[in-house]
This record gives C-alpha cells, structure tokens and sequence, in this order.
C-alpha cells in the first residue's frame, strides 16, 4: 500500500476535523445550545473522523496520528475567517514550526505498519487502564470552578478517549481484512461504540465549559499521544532508529506539543480581546437605544 494515501487521507481527516469543531465551538459559544448549525459542524467532523478511519486502515497509527494535529493549524485561517481579521505573526510561526516537526518526525522516523492483531488481554488491560484515567479527569473537571480548568480537564479526557477510540478503529478494521464475516464477535468493536460517543460527550462539555480555546489544544495534544504510545505498546508498531535518532525526535516531539500550547495561548488572548469589543459594542448599541 502506497504511504501517500494514508497521509492524504490523514490530511483531509485533520482539515475536516478542524472545520467541524470550529463551528460547533461557535454554535456553542453564541447560544450554549446544540443548534441546526452545531449538527452541520458535528456531520462535518464525523465525515473527518471517517476520513481517519480510512487513514488508520491503511497505515500505522505512528502515521496517522501525528498528522491529526494538523487539524489545530487548518483551525487558524477559519478562525481568523470567523473574527473578520488576519491570522497575527506568531500565530503563523508557531503554525510553520508545527508542520516542520510533523514533517520531521515522519521523515526520520518512517513508522512501520504491524502485521499481527493486539491481544485481547493487553488491549483489555489498556483500554481499562486509560479509561480509569479519564474517569479521573472527569471527576476533577466536574469538581473545578474555574472555566479554565474544567475545559483542560475535559479536553484531555476528551482527547484520551479519542486516541483509545484510533487504537480499536485499527484494531477492528485488522481483525476485517482478516476474518470480516466474524467482525461482530469482536469485542473491540462494541467498545468503540461506548468509547466514541463518550469522547464526543467530553468533548461537548469542554466545549460548555466557556473556555473555547483551552478545549481544542489540549485534546489535540492528548488523543496522538495516546494513541501512539498505544500503538507502540499494543499493537507492536515501531520505529527504527538508533538511540541519538529516538532522543532527538523526543525533542521534535515535545517542540511539537510546545507549538500546540502556544497556538492556544494565542487563540485565548484573542478571544478575550474579541470578547471585550464585542461587549464594548453591545453597551454601545445599548446607550443609543436607550438615548432613542
């Protein structure tokens, strides 16, 4: 199978992704209700999370994933878009410098593709441990006060459950090429069913939680990262480079992550200065009103 694939489906999973999740955000910011146009955006990210299905199916999750990131860069332009601005210096070089490390790390790391199916003891085991983690956060979002907060929490959880849903998408669509007439003996695959939705439903809470740009990032940086160390450690993906080669990716990564939180530091700058002429404005039309 051609890698080109994967990745262009990858691609197009982050662009749609991206595009789906930037107008639920706004639908949920402007009424706080789920409206006509929330389910347009939430059809839209399904369509993308088909699209990096697809992607999982055709290559290794230490390919796909990384490249899901990207979706927080495609978020940019429709933002700036949606603001009725242009997208800030900085906000383009923390974007270039996050295309450079994807870029990188395939580069050099040349992700390859496993040939043999997760047991079903060690993908149990997993699954449980990282669900448990979840719950945990959830429970801390739950008992915070602060916007802030309780959006990180949920957008980590939300970005957990995700990573873990990538692992059973290619789990479930390795045991189809295999055996597809016995895919609904396969226990992974009513997992997902529980396991999408609930990532879907954190992902709506952080969404609520006010604090739009905290959300986003955060479960763009958690959902590859679990998925990859899921992928390495359950389905027996690997890299291979020498040890100077896999310290220095560590640091493309982690510049990665870096790029990832300064992209959201500036998006909530924004946002509060969006916020503030939108009130500013609102008292403005308000005392004409009135003076009417």
């Amino acid at each position: 199978m051609h890698t080109w694939l994967p990745v262009l489906l990858a691609v197009i999973a982050a662009f749609l992704i991206a595009l789906g999740t930037v107008i639920r955000q706004r639908e949920s910011a402007t009424s706080g209700a789920i409206s006509a146009k929330w389910w347009i955006g939430a059809v839209i990210a399904l369509l993308g999370f088909a699209a990096q299905a697809a992607a999982l199916g055709l290559g290794p999750i230490l390919l796909v994933q990384p490249l899901i990131v990207l979706a927080i860069l495609f978020a940019l332009p429709m933002e700036a878009w949606a603001d009725d601005r242009h997208p800030h210096t900085d906000e383009w070089l923390w974007g270039l410098a996050l295309v450079v490390c994807v870029s990188t790390f395939l580069l050099i790391a040349r992700p390859e593709q496993s040939e043999h199916s997760p047991n079903r003891r060690t993908l149990a085991i997993a699954t449980a441990a990282v669900i448990a983690a979840v719950i945990v956060l959830v429970v801390l979002a739950e008992r915070s006060f602060n916007n802030h907060y309780r959006a990180l929490y949920y957008g980590m959880a939300a970005g957990v459950l995700f990573g873990v849903s990538a692992l059973l998408v290619k789990a479930i669509i390795m045991h189809a090429m295999r055996d597809w007439h016995e895919i609904f003996t396969h226990p992974q695959l009513y997992v997902l069913l529980i396991v999408a939705p609930s990532a879907i439903v954190a992902q709506q809470r952080g969404f609520g939680a006010g604090d739009l740009q905290t959300s986003f990032p955060a479960m763009n940086v958690m959902e590859p990262a679990v998925a990859m160390a899921l992928g390495l450690l359950v389905l027996g993906e690997r890299i291979e480079v020498s040890v100077p080669t896999a310290l220095f990716l560590g640091v493309v990564l982690a510049v990665m992550i870096r790029a990832v939180l300064e992209l959201a530091k500036l998006a909530a700058v924004r946002a509060d200065v969006v916020h503030d002429h939108d009130v500013e404005r609102a008292i403005l039309k308000r005392a004409a009103a009135e003076s009417d």
